[in-house]
């Protein structure tokens, strides 16, 4: 392949090769598991972490149960087309990235506004696969008059199907400008994003290094991490608003989940953030640690989802089969970690035209006053239910919070 091929976009479907399905089974087949406290509840038994009942329950079924060809036809049918192409990426060379690219059905909806581009960026444990459900309510609305977009939702490097960076110090501007070109090299100089978990922090770093004049606005169900509260010294006038501003009831609720979080649920973050490769070999040579590890996440960051067996198993053998394999998912923690990226001080946010929508069960989101430190907010939806998958989990809700925003910011 020539260089100027790499660069060009090349149709893709996911194909798991059998050897790689076969190795899976003869893992599983050998799993050994551990022993477990005897305790009256499922509640108190994740306490410590996965119950050994679903891990097992699981494991039985990804080996007699699951059928991943099944899955993987299915994908392709729902996040169809898909699309590799090769991007430079300054100090890195090029890199092949994995996009779903879906066109709007339509160009122009009944009050005569045009689709708008609009990038997705998802997160960790998740993947281009949550992209799912809101893509043909995205491309395709069901009422004539509802703004439509044309949806681009690439693979994160390291994650699913793209190709991981193979130096140190890949960090939040170089998925930005990876994400910033693969945007421009579909012919949409100027654009929208949606993002949550690391969608939440790469598109706020897209908005701060190409807001105006490619991102024209920028949309998140995950300020939280971003969110400072104001101070004295540093925002007078802003402090004295948020003082003499009571708290809802829902953020005083979303006060104590972020709490939670912080104390009871950030141990996977240090660990990833600090020594990554350590707890790679575990997930890369053990499909049952790697189920346990993404399982407690699915279910504990979510409000109550009810999750299926095969939709567990189908979020976690991405992970499982991805081009680069689950360890290198875990590398982006340390990079941003020291790069010394994750909060933004309030006199550097983005100044183009923000969104939040609002679900209860997200894991760190604090009140509006301090959520204003993240960026220029000018749309904040509350929804009665829905937790850190928002697209997997509300997908009507989050599309009717992005069709309002935009319609009105743009």
């Amino acid at each position: 392949m020539t260089d100027s091929d790499s660069l060009s976009e090349r149709p893709f479907q996911i194909s798991i090769p059998d050897s790689s399905i076969e190795l899976l089974q003869k893992k599983l087949a050998l799993a050994t598991f551990p022993d477990e406290l005897e305790l009256e509840s499922d509640e108190k038994r994740r306490m410590y972490g996965a119950p050994l009942g679903d891990i097992k329950r699981l494991v039985e079924r990804w080996k007699t149960g699951f059928d991943w060809r099944k899955a993987e036809k299915k994908l392709n049918e729902d996040l169809s087309p898909m699309f590799v192409r090769g991007i430079e990426v300054e100090g890195f060379g090029v890199m092949d990235v994995h996009y779903v690219h879906r066109k709007s059905e339509r160009e122009v909806d009944a009050k005569g506004r045009k689709a708008v581009p609009l990038l997705f960026v998802h997160g960790w444990p998740g993947s281009v696969i949550e992209v799912r459900k809101i893509l043909p309510l995205l491309t395709n609305p069901e009422k004539e008059d509802e703004l439509s977009f044309h949806v681009v939702a690439p693979s994160l490097p390291g994650f699913g199907f793209s190709e991981a960076p193979r130096k140190k110090g890949f960090n939040l501007t170089q998925y930005a400008e990876v994400f910033n070109k693969l945007m421009l090299s579909l012919g949409y100089n100027e654009y929208v994003t949606q993002g949550g978990d690391w969608g939440f922090y790469i598109t706020r770093r897209m908005a701060q290094l190409y807001g105006h004049k490619h991102v024209k606005a920028w949309h998140t169900n995950y300020p939280g991490p971003g969110a400072i509260e104001p101070a004295f010294g540093a925002q007078p006038l802003h402090y004295l608003r948020h003082m003499v501003t009571p708290y809802t009831t829902r953020e005083k609720t979303a006060l104590e989940r972020s709490k939670w979080f912080t104390t009871q649920g950030m141990g996977y973050n240090i660990q990833q953030s600090t020594q990554p490769q350590t707890l790679g070999y575990s997930l890369s040579d053990s499909p049952v640690g790697l189920l346990a590890w993404v399982y407690e996440k699915l279910v504990n960051w979510t409000d109550g989802y009810k999750w299926n067996d095969d939709e567990v198993l189908e979020w976690v053998s991405v992970y499982w089969f991805s081009r680069p394999g689950p360890a290198a998912s875990l590398r982006i923690y340390y990079e941003v970690t020291q790069a010394n990226q994750r909060v933004v001080p309030f006199r550097e946010k983005p100044t183009i035209p923000m969104g939040w929508s609002r679900f209860p069960m997200e894991l760190r989101s604090f009140p509006r006053t301090w959520t204003q430190n993240v960026g220029d907010l000018v749309f904040d939806s509350e929804h009665p239910s829905g937790g850190h998958f928002a697209a997997h989990e509300e997908a009507e809700r989050l599309v009717d919070d992005l069709q309002k925003m935009f319609s009105t910011v743009l």
